[in-house]
């Protein structure tokens, strides 16, 4: 595996490398990583884990006006996974919540976000998309490897408009996003998630919220894909910051936009199909681990619409 990072001239790449690339050396050391410097960037060769390890300390070196490599050491302590625990201070993450794949499919997905960093996920419902994507977001955060989690929902569902809604902003968005709240609460203990989001490590919004933003060091999901246009995909993904991943999840047989609309997710799937660094993961209703009921559901939707 192969990551870069993104260097702001000469004298950033000397203060990270440090005098004689002593830090260097001792990020080469501790992780086991090959680091080579291409087009102005650092890139950093090796496996998954070694490779997330050194990008995680860099990441942080460049918030040390004179780092050392003796905060290369104090860093590892901290990038380091503690066994059963999180990096972050607290106890925010629930203890002994251990999800797995339930479907080839699904195994599939979980092995599409580890190697890529942008992911599409397109499938009918209960197959997961948006629960698996918020587990691996809290991995990844535990794991040191991200800062934010940042989840993302566009403002359009059954034909109705979050305008329509009584209250103010927050009342209209809260109701809205109750989805995404309930899979994120399942990995934190209670009354965690408000303090995250006081401290702006884990942020809830409407899609339309997200122009003219950068995101770094996040991980961002995209739910509800389908009911994206083709330029508001286009100014999400293009909202994302260097060491960050994307996951978009939605289901292309439930599309809410108005008529005559071409829905993002659909034309996103031809316009990036074989671009390095991107996958599409297809669940289908054998990947359904809802009730038993919901892929009965699903079948008779598809034979109503065949006919």
């Amino acid at each position: 595996m192969e990551r870069s990072i993104p260097v702001g001239g000469r004298e950033e790449l000397t203060k990270l490398f440090g005098t004689y690339d002593r830090n260097l050396k001792e990020i080469k050391k501790a992780t086991g990583v090959d680091v080579t410097v291409r087009n102005g960037d650092i890139h950093i060769r090796g496996t998954r884990a070694a490779v997330d390890k050194a990008v995680a300390a860099f990441v942080r070196l460049k918030d040390i006006s004179a780092p050392t490599p003796d905060d290369v050491h104090s860093l590892f302590e901290v990038v380091k996974p503690h066994k059963g625990g999180s990096t972050m201070p607290g106890a925010i993450f629930r203890s002994g919540v251990q999800v797995e794949a339930k479907t080839e499919g699904q195994l599939k997905y979980l092995q599409d976000i580890d190697q890529n960093d942008i992911v599409f996920a397109i499938g009918p419902a209960g197959t997961g998309k948006t629960f698996l994507a918020v587990m691996k977001a809290v991995e990844h955060m535990k794991a040191g490897r991200i800062r934010r989690i940042v989840l993302v929902r566009p403002a359009v569902e059954a034909g109705e408009r979050l305008g329509f809604l009584p209250g103010d902003i927050q009342a209209k968005v809260n109701p809205y996003l109750r989805p995404i709240y309930d899979s994120l609460n399942t990995f934190l203990e209670f009354g965690q998630l408000q303090r995250l989001i006081t401290s702006d490590v884990v942020e809830i919004c409407p899609l339309a919220y997200m122009r003219g933003r950068t995101l770094d060091e996040a991980f961002i999901i995209l739910d509800e894909a389908q009911n994206t246009t083709s330029e508001q995909m286009k100014m999400f993904l293009t909202r994302m910051g260097r060491s960050s991943k994307i996951v978009v999840t939605g289901d292309i047989t439930q599309i809410d936009l108005t008529p005559g609309k071409p829905s993002g997710l659909i034309e996103v799937k031809d316009l990036l199909k074989g671009v390095p660094g991107i996958a599409f993961a297809y669940l289908t209703k054998a990947d359904i681990v809802r009730h038993p009921l919901v892929q009965k559901i699903v079948d008779a939707y598809e034979h109503h619409r065949r006919r």
